[in-house]
């Protein structure tokens, strides 16, 4: 056996310096057969292991069995099915040959590079933060961003919300659509419950929302990430880039950290467009419809009676009513930043609350704890002011 080197100043001896096999072979001590065959070698040594048999050769037949019965048959039930059968191996030669021969059966998947126009589409999809966001009183909520995303800038927005619920997710649609600017033709969404009835139609909350925008939408079909994948891989870089190191110190600063970001994010280049989104998103908004004079109404909207204890639960709350309506019927809307309530017969304003994303709060206005004291005949306390002598600042001023 000859290495590399000694083949390769052997073809140079012979055929650029016109040396014999028979003097090749006196002069490298070795046979002339092996110079013979050195010559004819178009390739270099190489040294080869003889294949030794695997433990799952008797066992191949009966795996392509399998997998054409269920393509999809994962490694550790291969194993469980032909471990009767005399299989003594590991896991990791059963996995490697099913990775080699999966495709014969289940042939891979490809994609096509989907081209935008401008405006014509926006894709959107909800990310969940690892960590629960602060919510205020020492407490933390889970929480979700709206991540939208338009197909020809490839510019982003996101909005905190949370819960899944409609009224939350179309708030952070109408938050994100606001932030872009414009309205693109078409929504594009996985096949989320709040929003899809099943069979790709939608819900009438959504329907009765894109109705009020004027707008289309589209759902992806079911395990197809890769139909929406320009905001698939932007909430991968939320997720490595956004994420790691924050810290918020409520709801409010998490939603300003995140529309700081996305305006430093739409004005780095692209990797792919290699241009920013921010100037490209000027050339979508032309072919955009602009944003309609009002935003819509997507609040929880329901009719309540005022109950002789005078308040109203909701999220986990209970937020005051005036107690002078107990008996009347009120209009409660509850949106994102506040919770209002209206009598129905008059028109009074029975509560004005900013909501509270915590947990088992009791929210009580003045004017209601006042006007519940003087129904009960519960005089006034006595504000007592202490009276500090001038002495004391003179003191603290030297």
């Amino acid at each position: 056996m000859v290495d590399v080197e000694q083949w390769a100043e052997l073809r140079r001896e012979h055929f650029v310096r016109r040396v014999s096999i028979k003097e090749l072979a006196r002069r490298y001590g070795i046979d002339r057969n092996t110079v013979r065959r050195a010559l004819r070698a178009d390739e270099p040594p190489r040294y080869r292991r003889p294949a030794r048999p695997s433990k799952l050769d008797p066992f191949k037949d009966e795996i392509h069995e399998l997998l054409r019965t269920d393509a999809k048959l994962t490694g550790v039930r291969v194993r469980e099915l032909i471990e009767p059968l005399g299989f003594e191996g590991s896991k990791t030669i059963v996995d490697d040959y099913l990775r080699e021969v999966r495709p014969l059966f289940w042939p891979t998947r490809t994609y096509q590079r989907t081209v935008y126009r401008p405006g014509e589409v926006c894709q959107f999809d909800l990310w969940e933060p690892s960590a629960p966001v602060a919510v205020g009183h020492g407490q933390t909520r889970r929480a979700w961003v709206v991540v939208a995303c338009l197909g020809y800038s490839r510019a982003g927005a996101g909005a905190l919300v949370f819960s899944k619920q409609a009224p939350d997710v179309l708030w952070g649609m109408t938050r994100c659509l606001w932030s872009l600017g414009a309205l693109p033709q078409l929504l594009v969404w996985d096949r989320e419950g709040a929003l899809h009835a099943g069979g790709g139609r939608p819900t009438d909350v959504y329907a009765g929302f894109c109705g009020r925008l004027a707008l289309d939408w589209h759902f992806c079909a079911p395990a197809d990430p890769e139909a929406k994948g320009c905001v698939e891989r932007l909430q991968g870089y939320l997720e490595t880039n956004f994420e790691p190191g924050r810290l918020f110190a409520n709801e409010l600063d998490c939603q300003l950290q995140l529309d700081q970001w996305f305006e430093r994010a739409n004005a780095r280049t692209h990797k792919t467009l290699r241009a920013r989104p921010i100037d490209r998103l000027v050339e979508e908004r032309s072919a955009m419809r602009a944003l309609p004079v009002r935003e819509p109404d997507v609040d929880r909207r329901w009719v309540t009676r005022v109950a002789p204890d005078p308040f109203l639960r909701f999220d986990r709350n209970d937020y005051s009513l005036d107690p002078n309506l107990v008996g009347r019927r009120v209009e409660v809307r509850a949106s994102q930043r506040e919770i209002t309530a209206v009598a129905l017969d008059s028109g009074e304003l029975a509560a004005r609350h900013q909501r509270s994303f915590a947990a088992n709060r009791t929210i009580t206005a003045l004017e209601h704890a006042r006007a519940l004291r003087q129904r009960h005949g519960e005089p006034e306390p006595d504000l007592v002011v202490e009276q500090r002598p001038l002495e004391r600042y003179d003191a603290l001023i030297a």
